[in-house]
């Protein structure tokens, strides 16, 4: 890995992982991996009250998947867009 590899990094790649192999990434199951496995420094109570991610590992989630996954506020999760193609 590059001396540029962060956690954030780390946990991004997890998270386009999980995303890729279950086509969908809920936040709570994210939220309590990266509780456990990286603790809570990476885990902020948004302005709704809910657990959210840190916004550097969003963004490295972001660069991973170039924007073809999509966040449903509705039911918290990430999945695959329209623009996936197989």
């Amino acid at each position: 890995m590059s001396d540029n590899h962060t956690v954030a990094d780390e946990i991004a790649l997890w998270m386009f992982n999980e995303l890729k192999n279950a086509g969908i990434l809920y936040q709570a199951a994210a939220v309590e991996h990266i509780t456990a496995c990286y603790g809570e420094q990476y885990i902020y109570v948004n302005d709704n009250g809910h657990a959210s991610i840190d916004k550097e590992v969003k963004k490295a989630f972001k660069k991973l998947h170039g924007g073809k996954a999509a966040w449903d506020r509705d039911a918290f999760f990430w999945g695959w867009t329209s623009a996936i193609r197989t």
